[in-house]
């Protein structure tokens, strides 16, 4: 059996830890492995390279990937699929896994149904927006990576009386800045998910500075505005000092958390196992802790829904 490996879409922290999983796992069931660079553009391209055990030595502590990535556009169109599935073939793949998010999922059922390839996908992306797992790949490591900048930002905030608007990334979800709005103690979360209402904010704020409250931090996920724009309406509003900082493309790099690291090897060597045993078209995540792997038939139109009591309690909690 020949296995082809790729990382599609956004990078996460622990995707090569997963690559490291499916060629070892893959190796210790007999099979041979090749390396597919730059996601569904390589496949595309043909841009394949063998790996062994040594070809992934040293990999489990680095971010990103080393087999790269890209976003893809053309591979939505159909002839652009077929260039892959005809790569497919040359090189003698007989089962794909790919690792990535919810675009990667859709290139991954475009293959597998309209194509019959056989693969399965490894849940990773750090939106943590992947329906039917609880968490994804990369998105512990990105809300520590976002909570260590808050941190710092705060004894700013508190030295300087400051308000600080902080942009976490979330384009389309607020997952990263919920998780690191509770986990750093912030005044005020903002998600795309929420309504957002600019006077509850600016009553929350002078309420605070009325009973000596020295500091505020708002967490701002990046689908929900710019936080260079909001600081600016509160400085406006109230003219309190208030300041923007966006954490940005950080969140995305680093050595991966021992979170991750775990997260990546089991879900990469699930996905060659069910491979190794003919079972294909299915997504590796977890849930309630254990191993959870679910057909994409299941997956189709379905939206991971936010915990919103979560928000409710930090609402509580930051009066």
């Amino acid at each position: 059996m020949r296995i082809g490996v790729l990382t599609s879409g956004g990078d996460a922290p622990g995707m090569n830890a997963a690559i490291r999983a499916v060629v070892r796992t893959a190796i210790y069931y007999g099979a041979s492995v090749v390396g597919i660079r730059k996601g569904y553009e390589g496949l595309m391209e043909g841009l394949m390279v063998p790996m062994d055990v040594s070809s992934v030595g040293g990999i489990i502590n680095r971010g990103g990937t080393i087999l790269e990535t890209a976003r893809a556009e053309d591979f939505k169109r159909k002839e652009k699929q077929k260039e892959a599935v005809d790569n497919l073939k040359k090189h003698h793949i007989d089962a794909l896994i790919v690792i990535g998010g919810n675009g990667t999922l859709k290139g991954a059922i475009a293959l597998y149904k309209g194509w019959g390839v056989p693969l399965n996908q490894v849940a990773s992306t750090i939106d943590n927006d992947l329906p039917a797992t609880d968490i994804t790949i990369g998105f512990d490591t990105a809300v520590n990576t976002a909570l260590e900048i808050i941190d710092r930002i705060r004894d700013t905030a508190v030295s300087f009386e400051r308000i600080f608007v902080i942009e976490v990334m979330g384009r389309d979800r607020g997952f990263i800045a919920l998780e690191v709005g509770i986990a750093g103690g912030a005044e005020y979360i903002i998600i795309p998910e929420v309504p957002f209402e600019f006077s509850k904010l600016v009553r929350k704020i002078e309420k605070g500075k009325l009973r000596g409250k020295r500091s505020c931090i708002i967490v701002l996920a990046e689908g929900s505005g710019k936080a260079e724009d909001l600081a600016r309406r509160i400085r406006e509003e109230t003219g309190l000092e208030t300041r923007a900082s966006a954490v940005g493309y950080a969140q995305r790099g680093g050595c991966p958390t021992a979170r991750d690291r775990v997260l990546a090897t089991l879900f990469g060597a699930e996905a060659v196992r069910l491979a190794v045993e003919g079972k294909f078209g299915y997504l590796v995540g977890m849930r309630e802790g254990r191993i959870n792997t679910v057909p994409f038939e299941e997956l189709e139109g379905e939206e991971k829904k936010i915990d919103l009591t979560k928000l409710e309690i930090a609402e509580i909690l930051s009066i």
